[in-house]
């Protein structure tokens, strides 16, 4: 069931960039396809899995959706006559930016009295090949993960390092501590480490599970479980793509979801897998920790798990304590915001639910609609939440007390927004809520976008020269309605709040 796949290290310098509304889930779920054990996986997201088909023996392909899908998004979406090639510095043989795969573009310096509130794009990084699957931020580092299995490292917008891995694209990075987490479309967790004599230099200190581990499980026949039909292996071990990773809250914990349908639970001190819950029916697209024990699951069955951290000896052991959602459209992604006491799930339906804790139990509390395809990534800050979603867009939403606006949509990539991160921006002095943010988007045109986000509402555009203009960055001005009208907050049994740039 799923499609059939087939360094030069230089610095970058700093350059500058300033469908139809019904959402077709057969459509998109027979494009974001992939197999583990091919490297050519363009979206980390599952909509279905193996299971819906009917042999598990054969390679398996996107026809078990849909048997008109093409066989990858990338030729989808680059012979779509919405996709622009991405220009870039390097066009002369001699120039020693035509030898490296990344380009950065310097953005334009906002207008001296918006300095502080200007919300648009700041710069791009764009790669003249592959696709940007995951991102990690960290103080003034930023790690990308793309198809090429490179892991790059940024600092200041400037290419710092970076590091590969022999196998398996790079679906997710989380950094703790020291140690730099990456998992791999191979089903595989592995393990960096920054050296103490040579920041820029990255060692691989091991791989999860380890092959010691794996070893000592393979010699029981109690350790093994099915994992496929007629196909068994050791419990510890992911069996299709990694999806996901998070930390518990004292970092003392590693969770890994995967398409396979699990979520494991690793001891980072010795690299122990602790337990493997059978999660969902279909694959776990995301695993969010929150407070008090509480992890949170999505998946391409359409469900919103909460499970429970109980701890057996010196062993967890999960338990589900609430079902949040059930419905026929794939969970894609899932944040918690920074005071775990709201949750936020983004589906291939375009839209974002989100649920209120109240003591242990959370209530649905509403929608927000702002995207006309899926919705592929979310991220939190402050009291600012982000979707990026499959139109290419990302909205930037402010809570309010219990609702929400939508304060910008950021329009400025060509390709599907694959993930995101975001950090605190040091250069202004703004505190508490009125903090600024960096916000990192990465998408399958190929490119990291780097932005500056106010939570102040906006009532002017900042002025963009118009030769730029078209070259994208905030081609919806701050708060300005979607193309097919303006994102919205609702409530079951309340109206619907909307709010334009012009309120």
């Amino acid at each position: 069931m799923m499609k059939n796949s087939t360094r030069n290290k230089m610095p970058a310098t700093f350059e500058s960039s300033n469908g139809s509304s019904n959402y077709r889930r057969n459509t998109i779920g027979g494009i974001l396809q992939s197999d583990p054990n091919n490297e050519d996986d363009d979206v980390s997201f599952r909509f279905s899995t193996a299971s819906d088909c009917a042999s598990h023996d054969r390679r398996r392909s996107s026809a078990c959706y849909n048997n008109d899908a093409p066989p990858s998004w990338e030729a989808t979406w680059e012979d779509s006559p919405l996709f622009t090639p991405t220009t870039s510095f390097g066009h002369y043989p001699s120039s020693p930016l035509s030898q490296s795969p990344w380009h950065a573009h310097r953005s334009l310096a906002p207008p001296s009295n918006d300095v502080y509130s200007y919300t648009g794009l700041m710069g791009s990084l764009v790669r003249e090949e592959g696709h940007i699957y995951s991102l990690a931020a960290s103080g003034d580092l930023l790690y990308t993960g793309s198809d090429s299995k490179n892991i790059r490292v940024w600092k200041n917008q400037t290419e710092f390092t970076g590091f590969k891995s022999n196998s398996g694209l790079v679906k997710a990075i989380i950094i703790a501590g020291e140690r730099i987490f990456t998992g791999h479309q191979d089903g595989k967790i592995r393990v960096w480490k920054v050296s103490n004599k040579n920041p820029s230099l990255h060692k691989r200190i091991g791989t999860l599970p380890t092959f010691k581990a794996c070893v000592k499980k393979s010699m029981k026949p109690k350790n093994y479980v099915e994992v496929r039909k007629n196909h068994n292996g050791v419990w510890i071990k992911h069996f299709d793509a990694i999806s996901s990773l998070t930390l518990s809250e004292d970092a003392s914990l590693l969770y890994s979801s995967s398409w396979d349908k699990t979520i494991k639970v690793w001891r980072i001190e010795d690299s122990k897998c602790l337990e493997s819950i059978n999660a969902h029916d279909d694959a776990v697209n995301s695993v969010v920790v929150g407070c008090n024990g509480l992890v949170f699951s999505g998946s391409a069955d359409g469900t919103v798990k909460v499970w429970r951290r109980e701890f057996k000896g010196k062993r967890t052991k999960h338990h589900m304590t609430q079902m949040l959602l059930k419905q026929e459209c794939a969970v894609t992604s899932l944040v918690i915001d920074p005071s775990a006491t709201r949750l936020y799930s983004g589906s291939s339906d375009g839209l974002v639910n989100f649920w209120d804790r109240d003591r242990q139990v959370y209530t649905h509390a509403g929608v927000l609609r702002g995207h006309k395809l899926a919705v592929l990534c979310l991220a939190a800050a402050g009291n600012l939440i982000f979707s990026g979603s499959a139109d290419t867009n990302i909205c930037v939403w402010k809570r309010e007390g219990g609702d929400h606006v939508c304060l910008t949509v950021l329009n400025g990539h060509t390709g599907p927004v694959k993930c995101l991160a975001v950090e605190e921006d040091g250069g202004t002095p703004a505190s508490g809520e009125d903090k600024n943010w960096i916000l990192y988007s990465g998408s399958l045109d190929k490119s990291v976008k780097i932005w500056r986000v106010s939570p102040q509402q906006q009532h002017q555009t900042p002025h963009i020269p118009q030769q730029h203009a078209a070259e994208g960055g905030l081609a919806s001005p701050p708060g300005m309605t979607c193309p097919s009208g303006a994102p919205s907050f609702s409530k079951q049994g309340s109206r619907i709040h909307q709010r334009s740039r012009h309120e």
